[in-house]
């Protein structure tokens, strides 16, 4: 009986440690690489989710695609890196869930989906901001929605809409509501 007292105490320790931790959205960790893979839904929960299961895995990298490497790209690590402060990564340590920022107006890993009346071509970039300001000038934006580059083809796309869609969890994207 004291051996299953004891296990059980040390597992909810152990849960309660995990639960507190989380991926880091716009950080990557470089150096210490064993292994990677292309992740071809581009979704970083993969990512973690194959350093859980990985015994070796000590902290992973997902990288957004871009032009240089057009699918996005898990990096399992034998050691724990210092993070690097780079908008083309969510990076995190093993027993760390995604778990994407939701500060402010900006919507990491939403797309607002359909509604549209205008899109074009943007630079890419690890926020959305200029798709936020082209909708924030345009009084006829209610909400928008970036595509990460890589997601439709090769350039980052901004979508701008007339009406507010019900948002829906999705790795390319990040959205938001205007008005």
């Amino acid at each position: 009986m004291r051996n299953v007292l004891t296990w059980l105490c040390a597992a909810m320790l152990l849960l309660a440690g995990v639960a507190g931790a989380s991926a880091q959205t716009g950080f990557d960790r470089p150096g210490g690489d064993y292994s990677n893979f292309q992740v071809r839904s581009g979704d970083p929960a993969i990512c973690a989710a194959r350093c859980e299961r990985d015994g070796r895995c000590r902290a992973w990298s997902f990288s957004y695609p871009r032009t240089a490497m057009p699918l996005a790209t898990c990096w399992l690590k034998h050691d724990v890196t210092p993070r690097k402060e780079d908008s083309c990564c969510v990076s995190g340590v093993r027993g760390a869930g995604v778990i994407e920022p939701r500060t402010g107006p900006m919507e990491f890993s939403i797309d607002r989906f359909g509604g549209d009346y205008r899109n074009f071509e943007v630079s890419p970039e690890g926020n959305g901001a200029a798709c936020k300001a082209a909708c924030d000038a345009d009084n006829k934006c209610r909400a928008w929605t970036y595509v990460r580059p890589g997601y439709q083809g090769t350039p980052a796309h901004c979508y701008l809409k007339s009406t507010i869609k019900p948002p829906r969890p999705r790795p390319c994207c990040i959205s938001g509501v205007v008005r």
